[in-house]
């Protein structure tokens, strides 16, 4: 199928979450021309999910015993030795300008008794430093000032309009996108500047906190691309989604960290403490010690393995908790639980990607003209393990950051011209069942991992996977999947410890010789494979 249509801009962004956004409104104050693209509606991304709120140090609104080393400390304490002590550093110094410009555009923050914005604590955090919006509607808010933005500022975008393949040059520098239109009729935006801030790849997994756009799109047109991707063996499960029952697919409503830094505390089917003796800050230890931890009590549970435990927060205030945490009551009430009555049925499942396109602070890749912010990106902030509310921050620095970087470049020429591209048609790619790909990857890939499990993950997908022309929003969807499974499972095989997320059974030890980062790309037959050389900094 060949491109019937064609679009030119300075900068393309692809995704319209925090990162994209923050990204697009930078580049557009720079003068430069953006277009904005989406495969969904323009709010349909993970944005708007996010409940807890931004972790950040603001002047004159924060205790005087906190400060940015402290949340630096915490950062660098939660990714086990695979965060990047520079990276944390800039990303969280440039934290309190990155908020007070999301409020002038008109995002309104919770406020508190004491006259300041009013801050909670998550796990992982020494500090009460997470700032929140709606009680838990912080990305909604978030969202919503950055989309109003955008519509005032005239930001061009396209909805329902897929992204492909990247367009390259000879030298395989990327100067555009090939896309698909809401008809499915295949064209060309040309520009010598393509940035992704696609979010993650929740929907690998059956389960997930993550909406159904989050398929591992970006990721997987980056490795085509050849820029290559780090920490992907990485993936974050969320302690506390609610339960809804045996079986629940796709995405389940989150049961905010905040509840726990409000006091909750998680416990057994017969009311025994969960993370007692477990980690010095218990119910808010960092996400991978809590999820292991509750893997490891449902296991146990008498009559064999259970699938959930409960979050007991009947001591909180009921007014307050109303207040507070309305979409987490309101998801309680629709499965029928009253949380001032009942514990709540919680599970971990599929959260967050640390990992992702290697990319320095700035969003540059390996590649000349692709840029990668937000979720999909791998800056070396998260490590192997992300802090509470870090991702949000990190959309709003780093997108900000990558906009004023591709300004620079094409300032400085560095960039390819958009005319020397090499005309393709959609590419042909490997695309396994949907169904089966997320079944393998739960039960083999999730929380507890061993050789024997991720060697069945690799079989199936090599036996169910048919080449297929990448036409549809679908296709493209369950091929990114595939590939991304199958750069996921090769980074957790070769990763012989356990660190942070990434928990194998067969090696249950941090091993110190693997404080290290590992580099995925794909070799000349498509297939993911870890590079030569590991990664300490993400991109050169």
């Amino acid at each position: 199928m060949s491109p019937h249509w064609e679009a030119r801009a300075d900068v393309i962004v692809v995704g319209t979450g925090v990162a994209g956004l923050t990204a697009a409104l930078e580049a557009r104050e720079l003068g430069l021309r953006v277009l904005v693209i989406t495969k969904a509606s323009a709010g349909a991304g993970n944005t708007r999910w996010a409940q807890g709120g931004v972790a950040v140090v603001l002047p004159g609104e924060h205790d005087e015993g906190d400060s940015v080393a402290a949340h630096v400390e915490d950062t660098l304490v939660a990714g086990v030795g695979l965060s990047e002590n520079d990276a944390v550093a800039a990303i969280l110094a440039d934290g309190a300008t990155a908020v007070t410009r999301l409020r002038k555009l008109g995002a309104v923050f919770d406020p508190g008794a004491d006259g300041k914005l009013a801050r909670t604590r998550e796990g992982g955090h020494s500090a009460f430093r997470v700032v929140h919006a709606g009680g838990d509607a912080t990305g909604a808010e978030v969202e919503r000032a950055l989309l109003s933005a955008a519509q005032d500022g005239r930001v061009p975008l396209l909805e329902n309009h897929v992204a492909v393949d990247a367009v390259r040059t000879p030298t395989g520098a990327v100067v555009g996108l090939l896309v698909l239109d809401p008809n499915g009729v295949a064209g060309v935006v040309s520009a010598p500047a393509v940035l992704l801030a696609t979010g993650g790849l929740g929907q690998l997994f059956q389960a997930t906190s993550n909406p159904e756009v989050a398929t591992a799109d970006g990721l997987a047109l980056a490795l085509r691309a050849g820029a290559p991707a780090a920490d992907v063996e990485f993936v974050q499960f969320h302690p506390t989604v609610l339960y809804t029952g045996p079986g629940a697919r796709g995405r389940c409503p989150l049961v905010t960290e905040a509840v726990r830094g409000e006091g909750a505390v998680l416990i057994d089917a017969l009311g025994e403490r969960v993370m007692k003796g477990v980690h010095p800050l218990e119910d808010l230890a960092p996400r991978d010690v809590v999820s292991a931890a509750i893997t490891r009590r449902m296991a146990l549970e008498p009559g064999g393995v259970d699938d959930h435990v409960y979050l007991d927060a009947t001591h909180l205030d009921a007014a307050e908790f109303r207040r507070r945490f309305p979409t987490v009551l309101a998801a309680c009430q629709s499965v029928g639980v009253n949380p001032a009555e009942d514990p709540i049925p919680v599970s971990p499942a599929a959260h967050f990607a640390c990992g992702g396109v290697a990319a320095t602070v700035d969003g540059r890749t390996g590649v000349i003209g692709l840029y990668a912010v937000g979720e999909v990106a791998r800056t070396g902030l998260h490590g192997a393990n992300r802090l509470a509310s870090n991702s949000l921050l990190e959309g709003l620095v780093v997108g900000s950051r990558a906009a004023r970087a591709i300004a620079a470049d094409l300032a400085a020429c560095v960039l390819a011209d958009p005319r020397a591209a090499v005309k393709a048609p959609l590419p042909t790619a490997p695309v396994a069942d949907r169904d089966v790909l997320q079944r393998v990857m739960s039960r083999y890939a999730g929380i507890g991992r061993d050789a024997e499990g991720l060697a069945v993950v690799g079989s199936v997908l090599d036996v169910s996977a048919v080449d297929t022309v990448l036409k549809t929003r679908q296709r493209v969807e369950d091929a990114a999947l595939t590939l991304v499974a199958r750069a996921l499972i090769a980074a957790a095989a070769a990763r012989t410890e356990s660190r942070g997320c990434h928990v194998r059974t067969d090696y249950p030890d941090t091993d110190p010789a693997w404080q290290h980062s590992l580099a995925v790309r794909l070799n000349p037959s498509g297939q993911p494979v870890l590079a030569a050389n590991t990664l300490l900094r993400s991109a050169a």
